[in-house]
């Protein structure tokens, strides 16, 4: 009742503003009220940590990274197109232990602490590894992918703890629950789409070593935001019970997972994201080689990449207003279908058949990048729904984390296939002979997980898809447990990259 009170207290006062300035003010003004609303009824140090990292260190420092990283190996380094993409799996790997770290944070307080030493951790691997890589003069490649992983590493280390702060407010704010889910949103979209356009005038200006100093500063927010936190202290937290959360929780997770309805699903979604083999790679290669590609400038690149954003933005806005209500068995079809159908709008630029169609290749690259991204997130957004369903009471944060997993080690495979793809048809640095069939290799590939679409759930999309036996038993479990030793729920916000 008092939060409801407060809500409509702030609502009462942003309207009385509202109706003093004019509609140009209140373009400028409302998005303002909001963030004090929020930092009013939660606290202000949630609402910098949401920003520094979603907005900033996701959005913003995710952008300058990979373009950073793309450049790095194929201008620092120098490897193979194919080494590449190994290597871009390698760095990735952090990502697959997310339920590690949302155990952590959760059941493992450090100092009567809970979240703020994991930001303070996170924040001071993202400098060290950064400055590493900026610094060295020449940095071997072991070493610099050592650092690269260990900044991924605080990259999801800080992602794993901000969701656990989101979902504890939501908990306790549950009027606000939309509320911050939507400035989760919009700060990565937002930072995402600001980094991708710019990223590429200042990998020209300041070279990817430049960047990668430059990405310090997002992960000294982390790491300030660990230092400002408006946390409890717990000084008397009985850690003989660590052992015990751990067990309970893994043995609740199995039991779930031996169920057909949770392991059926679960298993689409690896091979439907192993068997799309990436080989983007190889295609950036081809991008920026001035002999047999178009040669497009780091400026195009980082534009591209930014288009990409747009459409994958896009594609959230169409599931959200126009399918979400759609049955996932035949949502996820036609879009695994169209998935590997946009896959061939590269092999037409590949082959320079848009060259005869007189359509330039900046305007194709433009068109290509942004249906294909559009096209994959309405893909993945009713996969990340489906998830959210399989996820048992109690254990929501944790499971769900473990399907991201299983996800993030679908993409792993995807990106080690399209290493060896590469590798096996000799496309390199300099020979792009074979690439056309890279492609088509991919989109026959990107189209076989059709073959399991019946291991999906057909029903309603809106109804529940956990067996009873289930839902009663983790019901009686979690009453056994508080409110606050759930373990918290993972946003399904993700990165542009599907981490």
């Amino acid at each position: 009742m008092v939060e409801a009170e407060n809500l409509e207290s702030c609502g009462e006062v942003v309207e009385e503003d509202e109706q003093k300035r004019g509609g140009s003010c209140n373009f400028f003004c409302t998005p303002i009220y909001w963030f004090k609303m929020l930092g009013n009824e939660t606290h202000w140090s949630f609402v910098f940590g949401v920003l520094a990292v979603y907005g900033i260190s996701q959005g913003l420092g995710g952008a300058f990274n990979r373009v950073a990283t793309e450049y790095y190996m194929k201008d620092v380094q120098k490897v193979q197109p194919s080494e590449s993409q190994i290597y871009q799996g390698i760095i990735s790997i952090p990502w697959l232990v997310k339920p590690l770290w949302g155990l952590l944070t959760d059941v493992l307080p450090v100092s009567g602490y809970r979240r703020r030493p994991y930001f303070i951790l996170a924040g001071l691997l993202g400098v060290i590894s950064m400055l590493l890589v900026s610094l060295h003069g020449k940095l071997h490649l072991v070493f610099a992918l050592l650092a690269l992983t260990t900044g991924s590493c605080g990259v999801a280390i800080a992602d794993v703890t901000i969701d656990a702060c989101v979902a504890q407010n939501s908990n306790t704010h549950p009027l606000l629950a939309p509320d911050m889910q939507s400035l989760c949103a919009l700060s990565s979209s937002i930072g995402a789409l600001v980094g991708f356009s710019i990223s590429g005038i200042f990998v020209h200006l300041i070279g990817p070593k430049g960047i990668f100093g430059l990405l310090t500063i997002p992960a000294g927010l982390v790491f300030c935001v660990g230092i400002v936190l408006n946390e409890p202290l717990m000084p008397h937290f009985n850690y003989r019970q660590v052992n015990q959360k751990f067990a309970g929780a893994g043995k609740a997770m199995w039991t779930t997972l031996k169920s057909p309805d949770v392991w059926r699903p679960c298993l689409y979604m690896y091979l439907s994201f192993a068997l799309s083999v990436n080989i983007d790679e190889g295609l950036f290669y081809w991008y920026t080689d001035s002999k047999e590609g178009p040669s497009f400038s780091q400026e195009t690149i980082g534009f591209i990449f930014s288009v990409a954003s747009a459409g994958s933005l896009l594609g959230a806005i169409l599931y959200q207003n126009i399918l979400k209500d759609h049955p996932f068995r035949d949502l996820l079809f036609w879009s695994q279908l169209l998935f590997g159908l946009s896959g061939m709008l590269d092999l037409v630029m590949v082959l320079r058949l848009n060259l005869k169609l007189h359509i330039p290749d900046y305007v194709f690259i433009v068109i290509d990048e942004s249906v294909s991204r559009m096209i994959g997130n309405l893909k993945w957004m009713p996969l990340l729904v489906l998830s959210s369903k399989l996820c048992p009471p109690g254990i929501e944060g944790t499971f769900f984390a473990l399907l991201m997993s299983i996800d993030n080690a679908g993409l792993l495979s995807s990106s080690w296939g399209g290493g060896l793809l590469l590798h096996l048809l000799d496309v390199t640095r300099t020979k792009f002979d074979n690439l056309w069939l890279a492609i088509i290799i991919r989109s026959i590939l990107r189209v076989s997980p059709l073959c399991l679409i019946f291991m999906i759930p057909k029903g309603d999309p809106n109804a529940s898809l956990l067996p009873s036996e289930i839902l009663g038993r983790e019901d009686e479990e979690r009453t056994e447990t508080t409110e606050n030793e759930n373990i918290e729920l993972v946003s399904l916000i993700s990165s542009v990259d599907g981490k």
